[in-house]
């Protein structure tokens, strides 16, 4: 069985081809991404019969992969870090997956799993598993210091990071701080619509008022957000498409 990997962290993509090799199962890794784009052109080149997929990729989602790919020809083994809202959906899907860390022996139990299950029969996983998901993708959960908060993505106005933390700011005027980076939120993020005019912000393309030749967004409640001259063009291209539609 030729496998494919489709994981944004190198670190897990590594853990689960060593897993792979260790276990009595006769899967070839043919190739490793992290991204969507990447994903459709390897699985074109190679013709996977398996794709280990990751939910959170670094350009979008699993489902963005799935809804672009040609041909739906291969088994799937979701690939998630324990959120509340991912897990309904594939367990509402009945699709299978595997929690980070990946554990050997749930490992094997889903490669038997997919060995056996029908290519057509997993289509209608999917597509049920990919209803679920996006019914709930509006919702994200933050761990806090001393809680787990909610926060709807379509409230959110801009996220802020600085030294490890990210702060998450809401339309309520409620702002919730985490100790995680902002690049661990961006695929979700960027696929609700969201923009990273600068390593050190997101911002909700909904909110944005206007923008400054100069290098300076401003949102629709007066805050401003500066744009980087790296991620200038990009982000000017982004805004006037979306602004165009």
């Amino acid at each position: 069985m030729k496998a494919l990997i489709v994981e944004d962290k190198a670190y897990i993509r590594k853990g689960l081809v060593s897993l792979l090799q260790s276990i009595d199962f006769e899967v070839q890794v043919v190739g490793e991404c992290e991204s969507v784009e990447d994903a459709l052109v390897v699985t074109r080149s190679c013709r996977p019969d398996l794709i280990f997929l990751d939910i959170n990729l670094t350009d979008g989602t699993a489902f963005d992969f799935l809804e672009r790919t040609e041909d739906l020809s291969f088994k799937v083994i979701f690939i998630t870090a324990y959120e509340e809202y991912a897990l309904k959906a594939l367990k509402a899907g009945a699709a299978d997956y595997l929690l980070k860390p990946v554990d050997i022996e749930e490992l094997k139990a889903a490669l038997e799993k997919v060995a056996q299950l029908p290519v057509a029969e997993q289509r209608v996983h999917i597509k049920t598993a990919k209803a679920a998901w996006h019914s709930d993708a509006s919702k994200l959960i933050l761990s806090l210091h001393d809680s787990f908060q909610v926060v709807d993505l379509n409230e959110l106005l801009y996220c802020e990071s600085d030294k490890g933390y990210t702060t998450f700011y809401c339309t309520n005027g409620k702002s919730h701080l985490v100790s995680k980076t902002l690049k661990e939120f961006e695929a979700r993020l960027v696929a609700f619509n969201f923009i990273r005019p600068h390593q050190s912000y997101m911002v909700n393309l909904k909110f944005i008022d206007k923008y400054d030749k100069s290098g300076v967004i401003h949102l629709k409640t007066g805050t401003t957000i500066p744009v980087s001259s790296r991620k200038k063009d990009h982000f000017i291209a982004t805004f006037l498409n979306k602004n165009s539609e």
